[in-house]
């Protein structure tokens, strides 16, 4: 069966980044969720670091459960996600990833960052028009997120170096499948041209 058609999407003039559960909980392989995502975090490092050069919003999400009602069949079906305690390393955002204080946590208790969140109304207060979602888990949480982004109505562009699985077969699957109908997903280098020539055009219309 031939793949869908489909028109590349882009970015808008303001693209907001959403660092999906980039937590000790998913970036430690210690942790029962965890796995080796050295490579992921270095490739949302030279996203955050152009992301915060030009200015543009940035949003971190965590998973923390407070009480024992809070995602109660998802917990039940992953009974790992039970680490994910108040006060617990595994919900702290990876220092290497050095997040700033003006850099918003949403925390979550299901898969998408969007599900039970304010997050839709802060990327609305940030006056963003797209969204980069990147992070952990590329079949999990990753892809909850930038589908959600899409129903939102926001373009969105998945950065393939930048997300990450526990399963690799997962990882491609998913990859290919957000990429045939939801988002653009692009190899890092794209993206971050991509984010250079949208933030020039949006300081020239500026400075006009």
């Amino acid at each position: 069966m031939a793949d869908l058609q489909r028109q590349s999407m882009g970015l808008g003039q303001r693209p907001a980044l959403v660092v999906v559960d980039m937590i000790y909980g998913f970036t430690d392989p210690a942790c029962p969720l965890g796995s080796a995502a050295e490579s992921v975090i270095a490739a949302n490092r030279q996203l955050l670091s152009l992301f915060r050069r030009k200015g543009l919003p940035v949003f971190f999400t965590t998973v923390i459960y407070r009480n024992p009602q809070q995602a109660r069949v998802f917990r039940e079906r992953v009974p790992a996600l039970n680490v994910l305690q108040p006060g617990s390393r595994w919900v702290e955002v990876d220092a290497r990833l050095d997040r700033q204080a003006n850099e918003t946590i949403i925390e979550k208790q299901w898969a998408s960052g969007f599900f039970s969140t304010d997050l839709k109304t802060r990327l609305v207060a940030a006056g963003a028009d797209s969204l980069v979602v990147t992070g952990l888990t590329t079949s999990g949480c990753v892809r909850a997120t930038a589908v959600d982004g899409l129903q939102h109505d926001y373009r969105v562009v998945v950065p393939r170096e930048a997300v990450g699985d526990r399963n690799l077969a997962a990882h491609e699957a998913n990859l290919f499948d957000l990429h045939a109908k939801y988002v653009d997903v692009q190899d890092l280098s794209v993206v971050l041209s991509l984010l250079d020539s949208v933030v020039v055009t949006a300081q020239l219309q500026k400075a006009q």
